[in-house]
């Protein structure tokens, strides 16, 4: 087969009969058999997975967002904010954890919610994630060129968003190899322009910037620890819950990576020391630097209104800021180039279990699904809007509509990690059958549960009242129009399906199906083997391995 033909072969439908399907099997059996042993591509690699959840959602929401948390609630109420949501996303990403190296099936999540929870809140929750990086696209796109615009305002951004546009089909076209590589050269730089920031902020706080003099908490004093007390703090709450959306998507990952049991535990344990050194430490930081009262935070989307550039800015140091505007850039890029990862596997998924049009489902030879990809594509292409002068308003309303999608994701996870949990004690089975469980455990899924209740309530107070500005229908909607949206779809399935019933009895939930390891007595001797292998290691090590 010559190099072309080979190319082009790879294109064509993967052979469902090369998983050796039973053609008498009813569609229910192949649906899950399809969903567990998927014919995308395996070859994310242990480094692949590290950076992802190291570095996957070090983004705007941290690098400009996190301007308007200072302003909203104050250094104190931002690292408030930020420690009690980072609790909720370490228990979240513990039970993704657990479910995702037992059942590494295409969808993950997506997938749990139908399997664990209910059929008609598992459609509604997986279309409500693929609207989400849908939508994505196209917005981050155009960010992108905004960012742009700090070296140069002269260009049209649609210029801009056609190169974007471009190297963001071209990563894609080398299927999840390619996302995996991009995403791994991008969460370095992200990851070394975080550190590099906190070794620098600890050197202007004590005063040894070019200009000033001793900083330490001067600013938490005068203006003050909070901006606007209590709603400030809820205010900030929401913020920080945005700033973590991506970090699911190692769990998502897990389908197509070459080994979850082993490399997956190890990156679900990074999301620990992402959130305390990456934004506890550097928030910390940079309410040392910058008071909330600067007139230049939250003003616009691209780097003068970034509190790292500010602070940077007020030590006195001149040139970072336009590095750190190229780290703005590529992080904007990053989150484009995840959205297409999200978007295509989980309608990918949605095909598979028969809750989305089944071309959807089309998987080539290299492990691609490629029509949900191009799907993606097109959609991507609004981006093109950034020329017209209505864009902002367009791109607001199109944000509004997956605004709470992470909040319920997140939710959802928990949830159906409560509902694992359940099954395996109805079955009179335990834990010790799971190759990783959740250090967090059972209670900390509840913790995680109940705090995206909390945000999804502190959400909806500060839509209705938001801080320094009138009540209104229009605020209103663009914060809470996905809500309205997720109901539609639970109560329209509900009517299609007639199936009325609240959740799935845990006797009768499935968890075997979708399993790597169906030998559990060999299962259990295999992780009685590691743990006795373990305990036998000297105390720095043990302590090493609990934590990474």
């Amino acid at each position: 087969m010559t190099g072309f033909k080979k190319f082009l072969d790879g294109f064509k439908r993967f052979d469902e009969e090369e998983l050796g399907l039973d053609p008498s099997m009813s569609e229910a059996e192949k649906i899950a058999v399809m969903t567990a042993n998927s014919p995308l591509s395996r070859s994310l690699k242990n480094r692949h997975l590290q950076m992802i959840a190291i570095g996957g959602s070090i983004g705007t929401g941290l690098f400009i967002g996190s301007g308007s948390a200072l302003q909203s609630g104050g250094p104190a109420g931002v690292v408030i904010s930020y420690v009690l949501v980072g609790t909720m996303m370490f228990c979240t990403v513990q039970s993704l954890g657990e479910l995702a190296v037992t059942f590494p099936v295409s969808g993950a999540f997506v997938t749990f919610n139908s399997r664990f929870i209910d059929p008609s809140w598992g459609f509604t929750m997986a279309w409500n994630y693929a609207m989400q990086w849908l939508i994505v696209m196209p917005l981050e796109l155009v960010a992108a060129s905004i960012v742009v615009g700090y070296w140069n305002d002269t260009v049209n951004p649609a210029a801009w968003v056609v190169i974007f546009y471009i190297l963001i089909i071209f990563i894609n076209f080398f299927g999840v190899r390619g996302y995996g590589e991009a995403e791994f050269i991008f969460s370095i730089i992200k990851v070394t322009a975080v550190v590099g920031f906190i070794i620098l902020g600890i050197v202007l706080t004590c005063g040894g910037g070019p200009v000033g003099d001793y900083i330490g908490g001067r600013y938490w004093h005068n203006p003050g620890s909070f901006a606007h007390g209590f709603k400030g703090v809820c205010s900030v709450f929401v913020t920080a819950a945005f700033t973590f959306a991506g970090t699911e998507l190692v769990g998502l990952a897990a389908a197509e990576s070459s080994n979850p049991r082993k490399s997956l535990p190890k990156a679900v344990k990074q999301v620990f020391w992402r959130i305390t050194l990456f934004y506890v430490v550097s928030l910390i930081l940079i309410g040392c630097l910058v008071p909330y009262t600067d007139d230049r935070l939250g003003t616009t989307s691209d780097a003068s209104a970034s509190p790292f550039v500010i602070a940077i800015k007020n030590g006195g140091i001149s040139g970072l800021p336009s590095v750190m505007n190229a780290v703005i850039m590529i992080a904007v890029l990053s989150v484009g180039n995840s959205s297409v990862f999200g978007s295509s596997r989980t309608l990918a998924a949605l095909a598979a279990s028969g809750q989305a049009p089944q071309l959807l489902g089309y998987i080539d030879k290299n492990g691609r699904p490629l029509v949900a990809i191009l799907l993606q594509l097109t959609i991507g292409l609004l981006c093109f809007l950034a020329a017209s002068p209505k864009h902002g308003e367009i791109f607001v309303w199109l944000l509004a509509l997956s605004g709470l999608s992470s909040i319920f994701t997140w939710g959802s996870i928990n949830l159906a990690l409560i509902r694992f949990r359940h099954a395996l004690d109805a079955k009179g089975r335990d834990t010790s059958e799971l190759a990783f469980v959740s250090q967090a455990g059972y209670y900390g899924a509840f913790w995680g549960l109940a705090l995206n209740i909390l945000i999804l309530i502190a959400q909806f107070w500060i839509a209705v009242w938001p801080i320094e500005k009138n009540s209104n229908a229009s605020d209103f909607f663009e914060a809470y129009l996905s809500f309205p949206i997720i109901l539609v779809f639970y109560i329209g399935h509900k009517i299609y399906t007639r199936n009325w019933k609240l959740y799935i009895k845990a006797e009768k939930i499935d968890i075997d199906t979708g399993r790597r390891d169906l030998d559990l007595d060999m299962l259990k001797q295999e992780l009685a083997e590691e743990r006795e292998r373990v305990a036998s290691l000297p105390l720095y090590s043990r302590i090493y391995m609990f934590w990474c």
